[in-house]
This record gives C-alpha cells, sequence and structure tokens, in this order.
C-alpha cells in the first residue's frame, strides 16, 4: 500500500467510514460475460496479481458499475471442468474499498486460504450494506441486492464459487457480515466482524452524523431511525440474535483508547458535528469516538448472543479505528472460518 492511500483511507475511516502485488494489469478473457440474474454482466475482467483477479461488474441494483475482486484458490484456471471451492466473501468499510483486504490486511498472504476463494467486492460510499431506502422510494444503491442477487450468482455459475460460504467484514462491513447471515438463514455458516457497527439503532445519532459528516442523507439509508424504526430493527443484528443461534460468530472491537498497534503518536478522530453527547460521556482518554462506539455495541451483541446460546468468540482491546487491527483480527478468525467452510464448526 503507498503511503497516501493509507493516510487517506485512516483519515477517512477513523473520522466517518465505520459509520461505516505490483503486477501490471493484464485482460483476462476478452469481452464481457453474460448477463447474469436481475441482468447484472461482468464487464471486465483483469488480473491484477498472482492470485488476484478484478471483476467490473454493470450493476442494475446499483444503478452503475462496481469492482469485485477475487483472490483465487489453487487450481482455479480448471473451474470450467465444474469444480468449485469454499468461499470467504469480505465486506469492506464505509468508504467501499474492497482493497482493503489486500493492501491493509494483506489477506493474500494468509496461507489457511490457499484453498478458498475470497470475494472482496465493493460498495458505494457509506452503502451499509443494505438496499437503501431513500425516502420509501427504494431503488439504487440497493447493495445488499447487489451483493446477494447479482455478484452472488454470477460468481457460481462462472468462477468455482461453491455453497459452503462464510463471511466477514471490516467495519460497516461487519454489520453487513452480522447482518446479512441472520437475514438468509442458511447462507453463511460462520460470520465475523472487525470493529463492526453491529447494533446501529443504539446510537443511531452517530451514525446519522457520520454519513452527513462526509455528505451523505443517513435518513435515505435506513429511514428516520424513529418513524422508520421497523426498518432499523430489521437489519440489525442486535435485534436478529435469534436467527444467529446455530452460527459461529467472532466479534472483535476496540474501546477507542490507544493501543499498541497504534503506533508512537496516535491521530485522534476528527470530531464529528452532532456527536457530542458521546464525546462528553466517554472516557476522556477515548481518542476513536467511531471504535469506542463499535465496541460498546460489539459487546451489547456478544452478551445478547451468549444467552441465546450462539457460539461466539469475542476479542476486546485497547484499540482505535485505524492501525491493523483488522488484519490481526482477520487472521484471528480464520480458524472459526474456516471449521465453519469445512463443516467442522
Amino acid at each position: 500500500m503507498t503511503e497516501g492511500y493509507e493516510h487517506s483511507r485512516r483519515r477517512f475511516m477513523t473520522a466517518a467510514a465505520a459509520f461505516g502485488g505490483a503486477a501490471a494489469a493484464v485482460g483476462l478473457a476478452g469481452g464481457a460475460r453474460a448477463a447474469g440474474r436481475g441482468g447484472a454482466r461482468v464487464a471486465r475482467e483483469r488480473r491484477t496479481g498472482d492470485r488476484l483477479v478484478e471483476l467490473t461488474i454493470d450493476s442494475p441494483a446499483l444503478g452503475g458499475r462496481e469492482t469485485v475482486a477475487l483472490l483465487t484458490p489453487r487450481g482455479w484456471e480448471r473451474r470450467a471442468a465444474g469444480r468449485t471451492w469454499p468461499v470467504l466473501w469480505l465486506l469492506p468499510g464505509g468508504d467501499g474499498d474492497e482493497r482493503i483486504w489486500t493492501e491493509q490486511h494483506l489477506v493474500q498472504d494468509i496461507d489457511e486460504l490457499r484453498d478458498t476463494l475470497v470475494v472482496m467486492p465493493g460498495m458505494p460510499l457509506f452503502g451499509f450494506c443494505t438496499d437503501w431506502w431513500n425516502g420509501g422510494a427504494g431503488g439504487p444503491p440497493a447493495v445488499e441486492t447487489f451483493h446477494l442477487r447479482e455478484v452472488l450468482p454470477l460468481l457460481e455459475r462462472d468462477y468455482g464459487a461453491g455453497q459452503a460460504r462464510a463471511v466477514g467484514g471490516d467495519s460497516q462491513g461487519g454489520f453487513g457480515a452480522l447482518s446479512y447471515t441472520a437475514r438468509h438463514p442458511g447462507l453463511f455458516r460462520a460470520a465475523a466482524s472487525y470493529s463492526g457497527a453491529v447494533h446501529p439503532l443504539a446510537h443511531p445519532e452517530v451514525w446519522l452524523s457520520g454519513a452527513r459528516y462526509v455528505g451523505i442523507d443517513g435518513t435515505a439509508i435506513f429511514g428516520d431511525p424513529v418513524a422508520q424504526r421497523h426498518l432499523w430493527e430489521a437489519r440489525d443484528p442486535w435485534y436478529l440474535a435469534d436467527a444467529l443461534r446455530r452460527t459461529p460468530v467472532y466479534l472483535a472491537a476496540g474501546d477507542g483508547t490507544a493501543g499498541e498497534l497504534d503506533g508512537p503518536d496516535p491521530e485522534p478522530d476528527p470530531f464529528i458535528p452532532g456527536t457530542e453527547e458521546w464525546v462528553e460521556r466517554l472516557p476522556d482518554d477515548v481518542i476513536s469516538l467511531t471504535e469506542a462506539i463499535c465496541g460498546l455495541e460489539a459487546r451489547a451483541l456478544a452478551d445478547r448472543l451468549i444467552t441465546r446460546g450462539t457460539p461466539v468468540t469475542a476479542h476486546f482491546y485497547p484499540g482505535t479505528h485505524g492501525g491493523t487491527y483488522g488484519r490481526r483480527e482477520l487472521r484471528a478468525s480464520v480458524p472459526l472460518l474456516l471449521r465453519a467452510l469445512n463443516g467442522d464448526g
């Protein structure tokens, strides 16, 4: 990762995103593939590294194009013979940039995933892994539809994706990992959240303020948390806990204070108007409001899942929303995810 990319991403993520291989590109298979379910089609394929393939998808659900990156397993070139592989989905944070997994979390260096197809879809800014309400009108961006009704069938048809699936997510993607798993029983065998907004209805003013900070009308996503409370509840993992009772779950989050991976001089989160109440309520040594809120939500969800008998692995620690905590927690969760993919979890 270049220094500029890391710096810009860190500033965005610490501010609001939670509220969210240098090979030259070489063309793979000529023209675009046929359209899949819902009219989505792969407009472009290119190899961007030894095992990395980038798909550009024309998505009716999003009303435009989006990128899906694949980390391919051993033998993947022989998929035309009908072979499939277990699939690990990794969902990005609020900036929607799928490159976090390869450029910051270095998923390609995890040897245990050499026989797994890793799917890393992008999403629009502050997409929150959901089909937007848009004042009741619906329509683009329909992020959940893009991921699960457009991308997933395309990958199963043309790219060797099997039906043994697990999912992890960073920040907003952690919300998506648990919300998707609960809302679509049987789709994913295990789910992991790394600093995820996993109980957004507990702190709606924080997430709405974060959306406003980056120029997004947060009420367009789930609606107003009072008038459209049912829409928030229908996607909030805390309210969907019963649907996760038999699913292995990994939850990780910091407490917003400086931790061991933050470096000697960590940069505090920028102030986000609308979060004054929480700034005042949190301890003075909290420098990352985003992570502190994610930590509170993860602890609340862990407690709720445990009371329901869910097999939960939780790791809470001093740390902020930056650094490389996601890299560490991704690796820590891999054994749980692979056990589920292999039918041992």
